[in-house]
């Protein structure tokens, strides 16, 4: 492992080295990339550096045992290293695991809502209210692509996209279908209800990141309207684009120009048609999915959110928060961490297995 690290850290130096070349620094494309590709390492570098600091101090508190004057403090200092280098020699073994090369994309996410007809789209409206919060709670920025919405103020489908440093590599555990149990508000019996919205999560792609073949689409416009029917676009800027070999449709309307939702359907097409590839390799290599917290099997059910016991349940790592309000008002993290941390362990576990 530690030839390993020296070698990550000796390529970081050298694009370090390269990215004070003026052709390189005057090439703003060539120079973003070189950054990227640093930026990508660097966590592990800063890892590693630490880790030689903590060997470093257990060498000179070791020298300094036989002194019997020094002998308590450097006893202490060692154990302290010793403590420190083994705990970031576990970091360093989750950091060296490959890295999911879609991490830093942006996101789509599609909400749909399921069983459970007008309080599905209800619970809808609260997980796109959810992740659109905790989205404003990293600074990313959020644009919906196509939304239709009910007369109660639901949701029966919506699709957005997430803009942010690293968004994929926190959502996309998001992906299955969510579970609310909850006494609607026109239940005059105050009998709980279960209810399913299906979220799924992919990695924004763009044209050039999955081919499609143009005579493959039919792309047709129309009128876009806005919540309930109102804001009738009075031009046909919406674009309804069809992938006749799988059948996928993508409606974009959320933008007045066409140009913008066209370029934008293309995205989430690409998007669609890439996670699908996916699933098809995935399930090819069966075995190796056993490993996996779960990211993108839509009929899988993730999570379930009582209301009136203010619980959250993520029923993959068996997880249980008594936090339900802080969570739907856009306190993810803790739950995210959890299982990144699962899914980080799990393929820890297959690698030193394998």
């Amino acid at each position: 492992m530690l030839e390993k690290l020296r070698s990550i850290e000796e390529k970081f130096n050298a694009l370090e080295l390269r990215m004070q070349d003026s052709e390189v620094y005057s090439d703003p494309v060539l120079y973003a990339k070189i950054a990227r590709e640093q930026k990508e390492i660097q966590p592990v570098v800063d890892a590693f550096r630490r880790f030689e600091k903590a060997q470093r101090d257990m060498e000179g508190a070791k020298e300094l045992l036989s002194d019997p004057d020094f002998k308590e403090m450097a006893q202490e200092e060692f154990e302290t290293a010793q403590a420190e280098s083994e705990k970031i020699s576990e970091e360093l073994k989750f950091l060296l695991l490959p890295r999911d090369p879609n991490d830093d994309k942006n996101v789509i996410i599609e909400i749909r809502g399921g069983a459970g007809g007008d309080e599905a789209a209800l619970f809808a409206n609260s997980l796109y209210r959810m992740y659109s919060m905790y989205a404003e709670s990293r600074k990313w920025k959020v644009e919906i692509a196509n939304l239709n919405d009910t007369e109660l103020g639901g949701i029966k489908e919506v699709s957005f996209m997430i803009q942010g440093d690293g968004a994929y590599s926190r959502l996309k555990f998001e992906s299955g279908v969510h579970r609310v149990q909850r006494v609607p508000e026109t239940e005059a019996s105050g009998r709980i209800h279960t209810s399913t919205v299906t979220v799924a999560v992919l990695a924004e792609m763009e044209e050039v990141d999955f081919e499609i073949n143009q005579t493959d689409l039919n792309i047709d416009t129309f009128r876009a309207s806005g919540a309930g029917g109102q804001h009738v676009n009075k031009t046909e800027s919406a674009i309804r684009i069809t992938h006749l070999p799988t059948g996928t449709v993508v409606e974009c309307q959320d933008e007045r120009s066409q140009h913008k939702n066209r370029e934008r359907a293309m995205k989430i097409l690409a998007s669609r048609l890439y996670e699908e590839e996916c699933r098809k390799q995935a399930a090819e290599q069966a075995a190796e999915r056993k490993g996996q917290v779960g990211t993108g099997d839509r009929s899988e059910r993730i999570r379930t959110y009582n209301y009136p016991q203010g619980r959250l349940t993520d029923h993959r790592i068996g997880l249980t928060l008594y936090k339900l309000e802080q969570i739907l008002n856009g306190a993810l993290d803790e739950v995210i961490d959890a299982l990144i941390m699962a899914d980080r362990a799990e393929k820890l576990k297959v690698s030193q297995d394998g």
